[in-house]
């Protein structure tokens, strides 16, 4: 398949970067080159979100029919690209990249019509109820449970992990229904309209980048809405399963690496070898950048057969090949921002971090961004499912088809 975008696209490539030129205001900014996550800075990305949703592009992958763009997958991935040349913050996934996708294909039309709307205008910030402090890469073995009573559900354990609880105002949660049966066959998906209900507690947790980005979440006897069940009760594992194709591979990330790559680039002309002159003309520094770039190339391959509708895209392995290769893709990339970066990457600049803390950054922006970032990318691995747990999936998949 030819997957190279058409000429024609010209003129929407233009049409994207005049506005992403323009619209955003200084924070916003700020805050997109100081994103060392895939989580950016709450306020500013949420602000982000609303700009983009007076644009009617907030969502480009959902469907035109519930506030999609309509665009085609190459317009897709021109946005992606022109998004990411800029250093813009992205938006939080929680709600549009996971839940709100979720919902589209498995919500009931009664829970389409309560939360889409907020999660497409970017009034509703969802947080993410999977892990426990025992149930993290085994998430099946979670115990987080919920007793029927009446129309509510009562919900007693604890959460971790849970990105910006904090700041949430809605979450979505994975519990134990059924202790007796098998691990997978007892569980049950929930959505919970509050996160203040009576009951519950939500502690922040400080990551090693200084950043209280991950939370606890404690539940004692909370009394939640049956209504909010997604799919039916004791089949939760099937939803999660769902929900984790879209966390998985559900948007273009190489532009996003190829950018990190340019920053590197730019920062080795202006790093001194060990053996006299510049980095970038070091011939260890420049095969290794190159064989890092040309695996960030094919992926990329692979990510445009995927969003071309290449029969890739559609195969049950694809989320966790995809997310098997963006992963170790991005932990390369923290490691080669580190090693440019020397040992002024070494200090975490926490002030300077701050958007609008006018703390002028010790070093580069590269210097700045290096610590934080390959901290953050440690987690990629872990996250969304382990890379070990998703090779077993690739091979149960592959070995199934024999």
């Amino acid at each position: 398949m030819d997957i190279d975008l058409d000429p024609e696209l010209e003129a929407f490539r233009s049409e994207v970067a005049a506005f992403l030129d323009t619209a955003p205001t200084a924070a916003i900014r700020e805050a997109g080159r100081k994103t060392t996550s895939v989580f950016a800075p709450f306020d500013e990305a949420m602000a982000w979100h609303k700009i983009l949703h007076r644009k009617g592009w907030a969502a480009p992958a959902w469907p035109a029919e519930y506030g999609g763009t309509g665009w085609s997958v190459a317009q897709r991935y021109v946005f992606a690209e022109e998004y990411r040349k800029r250093d813009l913050p992205p938006l939080l996934p929680n709600s549009l990249k996971m839940v709100g996708p979720l919902l589209i294909d498995l919500g009931t039309d009664a829970q389409k019509r309560k939360y889409l709307p907020g999660i497409l205008a970017g009034e509703d910030y969802w947080t993410q109820g999977y892990s426990e402090p025992n149930a993290g890469s085994d998430l099946a073995s979670l115990s987080c449970s919920a007793v029927a009573d009446g129309d509510d559900y009562i919900i007693n354990g604890s959460k971790i992990w849970t990105t910006l609880a904090y700041r949430a105002n809605r979450m979505f949660m994975l519990v134990r229904t059924d202790k007796a049966a098998k691990k997978q066959e007892g569980i049950t998906f929930l959505l919970l309209d509050r996160v203040d209900y009576p009951g519950m507690t939500i502690r922040p947790i400080i990551g090693l980048d200084g950043f209280p980005e991950q939370c606890e979440v404690f539940f004692d006897n909370v009394r939640v809405p049956q209504s909010g069940r997604v799919g039916a009760e004791n089949d939760g594992w099937s939803v999660a399963k769902h929900l984790l194709k879209h966390e998985r591979g559900g948007s273009a990330q190489s532009p996003t690496l190829r950018r990190y790559l340019e920053l590197v680039r730019e920062a080795a002309f202006a790093t001194p070898s060990p053996f006299g002159g510049v980095l970038a003309h070091d011939a260890v520094f420049q095969r290794d950048i190159g064989a890092l770039e040309a695996d960030i190339e094919s992926y990329q391959h692979f990510e445009k057969l995927s969003i071309s509708g290449h029969a890739i895209g559609r195969d049950a392995a694809f989320p966790s090949m995809n997310k098997i290769m963006s992963s170790e893709l991005s932990q390369r990339v923290s490691v080669m921002m580190r090693r440019v970066a020397g040992l002024e990457a070494f200090s975490l600049q926490l002030d300077a971090l701050q958007v609008g803390a006018n703390v002028e950054p010790f070093g580069s922006q590269l210097d700045l961004m290096a610590m934080p970032y390959y901290l953050n990318s440690r987690a990629t691995t872990i996250y969304a499912g382990t890379n070990e747990v998703q090779r077993d999936l690739v091979a149960r998949t592959l070995v199934s088809r024999r």
